[in-house]
């Protein structure tokens, strides 16, 4: 099972520069908590084990 947490407060200032928005504190502590309620929803998701011989699902080309 994965341990990393990710450091959220760092993704939000990194996309708040690539982005070119200035989040106040108040935006900025929402994001968290939303980043942070988000990742919890997905661990149980990304914590289930997949068979290494799964085949990969087709792709659609035009």
């Amino acid at each position: 099972m994965n341990q990393y947490s990710p450091d959220w407060a760092a993704y939000v200032t990194q996309m708040e520069q690539v982005l070119g928005v200035t989040l106040d504190d108040q935006r900025r502590a929402e994001l968290l908590v939303q980043f942070t309620r988000i990742a919890g929803m997905a661990a149980p998701l990304m914590a289930f084990p997949l068979d290494d011989r799964l085949e990969v699902a087709g792709v659609y080309k035009a």
